[in-house]
């Protein structure tokens, strides 16, 4: 009798700048998460939605019905596209739906789109987590999508991908012990080749100062096309982030493509110190959102936030939009933090 070996299903992550068919958002609530005051945050939350809603669907998770009628009733009256916005009762602990929130990727064989349902332990536990951790099943059922299961932790703002086989990550968050403590690096590694379709693997180091995540990607570096990425730079060799990303970028200089093509590297600065209580929070330029409509990025009242708009325009055929995050940075993420893409069926790009 003949033994059937069949070959494990294997998946591809399309990249950010691909046409969505939606984005996912869990509405702020937790009011620890920001010690200056979360009310200061919803105007620039919603402005953030507002911009989303002009290109696709936005799916927000909400913690009850109240929550949902004032939300509705805020959204509108800053002239949302409401036909645009689907409310879910989906109780969360927290905002950084980036971490938490379904990550969607396709077949590669089929082309089916998938969600896979990776673990969140709060970056290493260091928050409560459990309702986080149910919404990408909650998404699977709302949107009638398959939902596979790796059996690790891994989180959205961990890893970038180009869509052509290439992906970002860094070796302090995905190898950190505190998330997948009995994984290899070649155990790691794998899940990436599996669940991602990456084929090669760049380990950037160390991550900005104030990053409560061990050092997530999408504060350094970010992919603006197949063979082009923006990575963070520091010019002032007494800030605490100068070492690290110098060190990052001439990782990135060195790494290559498939083919052997090497990078092409779009340096983008550092946003002047922002902090609060004391504390130097993770502001960087990089943690910017790719949606149909524009490119969302954080700015943070400072000199260098124009230059950084006017770099990351000319990397994009869409506009890039600026929203003031200088309270929202007070949670230690951003808007990319806060959003997770859902690719459009076909993946076609958006129009310009």
């Amino acid at each position: 009798m003949k033994t059937s070996h069949k070959k494990p299903r294997r998946f591809v992550m399309p990249p950010e700048w691909v046409r969505h068919e939606s984005t996912w958002l869990s509405y702020p609530h937790t009011a620890s998460t920001w010690p200056g005051g979360i009310e200061k945050i919803f105007a620039p939350y919603n402005a953030f939605i507002r911009v989303i809603s002009q290109g696709e669907t936005v799916h927000i998770s909400v913690q009850d019905r109240r929550a949902a009628l004032a939300l509705e009733k805020a959204l509108a009256a800053i002239e949302t596209v409401m036909d645009n916005i689907v409310l879910h009762v989906f109780p969360t602990n927290d905002a950084w739906c980036r971490d938490h929130g379904p990550c969607f990727v396709r077949d590669a064989g089929s082309g089916e789109k998938v969600i896979v349902n990776w673990g969140f332990n709060a970056w290493g536990g260091k928050y409560p987590y459990l309702l986080d951790d149910q919404i990408p099943s909650q998404a699977a059922r709302v949107l009638d999508l398959p939902l596979v299961e790796p059996g690790l932790i891994m989180e959205g703002g961990a890893i970038e991908v180009n869509g052509a086989g290439c992906l970002l990550t860094t070796e302090p968050c995905l190898l950190n012990p505190n998330r997948n403590p009995v994984s290899s690096r070649a155990d790691i590694e794998a899940a990436l080749l599996r669940y991602y379709g990456a084929s090669q693997i760049v380990w950037l180091g160390e991550g900005i100062a104030g990053d409560d995540t061990d050092g997530h990607v999408d504060d350094l570096t970010r992919f603006v096309s197949e063979t082009r990425v923006v990575t963070a730079v520091e010019t002032d060799p007494a800030d605490v982030n100068y070492a690290p990303l110098r060190h990052n970028l001439e990782v990135l200089r060195a790494a290559r493509l498939a083919g052997d093509a090497p990078l092409e590297i779009v340096e983008l600065p550092m946003p002047e110190p922002v902090v609060f209580d004391g504390e130097r929070l993770p502001a960087s330029y990089a943690n910017f959102y790719i949606c149909n409509a524009a490119v969302i990025m954080p700015t943070f009242r400072c000199s260098r936030d124009a230059e950084a708009q006017a770099i990351l325009q000319a990397c994009f055929d869409r506009p890039v939009v600026g929203i003031d995050a200088t309270d929202i940075i007070q949670g230690l993420g951003s808007f990319h933090c806060l959003s997770r893409q859902e690719p459009a069926t076909d993946g076609s790009p958006p129009p310009s």
